[in-house]
């Protein structure tokens, strides 16, 4: 049996300490070394709890970008790759995912095994994840990249049998992911039947656009929420939303 890594700990004092944990996703794609250090500054000061680091199209040059955050902020830097090659050895852990709702076997296993060694060298905290794409009303970079179907929003029972099976196969987190700019959020009675059959947390990120949908999640049964579009456009908003997540009513 694989045991918690360190980062693994940290998440759950996350969730023993507040009701919820809040990440932000910054994608290197969209930011300079520096405006990526001071939005990891404004992040900690705010009351995050984890910077996700990753996009869809940047395959090199993480290492100035993780350098500069590690600089700037004493948060946890977890990467979440598009890629095998978006690693950096310098960043604290690594969401490992797998895109269990494809039925593409690139992303199921064949970038895992790709990124394994590498992973390995790099001595990188890997987090086990079943990654979810969900319907949200529009096409996304990561449904269009990865040649895969959204799971539909309708559809409550494929979306916890995939989630249920990422459990029974050791993942250490589900993620459900509308997909950045999604015009429609994860549905939260999906959420909820989720929630009530895994024993593992879930995240859930994508089209969360406000607090006050970011604290609706949290009480459906998301216990990590990740915001990444929003906060580009209104950065803001971070501490708006560390209070709505970190207060929110969290159903177990």
């Amino acid at each position: 049996m694989i045991k918690p890594n360190a980062t693994q700990h940290y998440l759950q004092s996350i969730l023993m300490k507040h009701r919820a944990g809040y990440f932000v996703l910054i994608d290197p794609d969209q930011h300079t070394v520096s405006s990526c250090a001071r939005l990891g500054e404004l992040a900690e000061a705010s009351g995050v709890d984890a910077l996700l680091l990753g996009g869809s199209f940047l395959t090199t040059g993480l290492d100035p970008i993780v350098e500069s955050l590690k600089k700037a902020t004493k948060l946890p830097i977890i990467l979440f790759p598009g890629s095998a090659l978006q690693l950096s050895r310098n960043a604290d852990a690594i969401l490992y995912l797998s895109l269990i709702s494809s039925r593409n076997p690139h992303y199921l296993i064949g970038e895992q095994v790709r990124a394994a060694p590498l992973v390995r060298h790099m001595e990188l905290d890997a987090i086990p994840t079943g990654y979810m794409l969900i319907e949200g009303g529009t096409s996304t970079s990561v449904s269009f990249m990865s040649g895969s179907a959204p799971i539909p929003r309708d559809k409550l029972d494929i979306a916890w049998a995939h989630a249920l099976a990422a459990q029974y196969m050791g993942m250490a987190l589900v993620y459900l992911e509308a997909g950045s700019g999604a015009k429609l959020t994860v549905p939260s009675e999906m959420i909820s039947e989720i929630k009530d059959i895994l024993e593992i947390p879930v995240i859930v990120g994508g089209g969360i656009r406000t607090p006050s949908i970011a604290a609706e999640k949290v009480e459906a049964g998301a216990d990590f929420i990740v915001t990444g579009s929003i906060i580009e456009r209104n950065p803001s908003l971070i501490e708006a939303f560390s209070d709505a997540i970190h207060l929110g009513n969290r159903r177990k």
